[in-house]
């Protein structure tokens, strides 16, 4: 007759109990995206060409559970897009003010989600 080694868990429903409110947490991250957002719209806002100031004015972050955006432009700034992304057939070279400003700050908002995260891990772990 073979025996099943047997375990037993000490504290298994407080585990039970902070695993999950991880991962309520984990899916819950709005409050994160929407600092990192404003943190790149800022940025993105001093890179946009700036002929009279209205395209980054319109600069801003959209968060969602899952993520952030950032947005420009609207009804009275339609021209976002071909400055942005440029535009060959009207001579309108690409000037990538969004893009630039999420890649040359990885590092930064990629520390805020690290320290959020960290966050949401020591509360798993509890006091040792």
């Amino acid at each position: 007759m073979s025996s099943s080694p047997q375990v037993q868990v000490i504290g298994e429903k407080e585990l039970r109990r902070t695993l999950k409110k991880a991962g309520e947490d984990l899916g819950d991250l709005k409050d994160v995206h929407q600092r990192v957002g404003n943190f790149v719209a800022e940025i993105a806002r001093g890179l946009a060409p700036k002929r009279s100031g209205a395209m980054a004015g319109t600069i801003r972050a959209a968060r969602t559970a899952s993520g952030v955006t950032i947005k420009a432009g609207g009804a009275r700034v339609p021209y976002v897009n071909p400055i942005h992304w440029g535009w060959p057939k009207r001579n309108i070279e690409a000037q990538p003010f969004l893009s630039d400003a999420a890649t040359s700050s990885e590092t930064q908002w990629v520390a805020m989600y690290e320290e959020e995260l960290d966050k949401i891990i020591e509360r798993v772990e509890g006091d040792t």
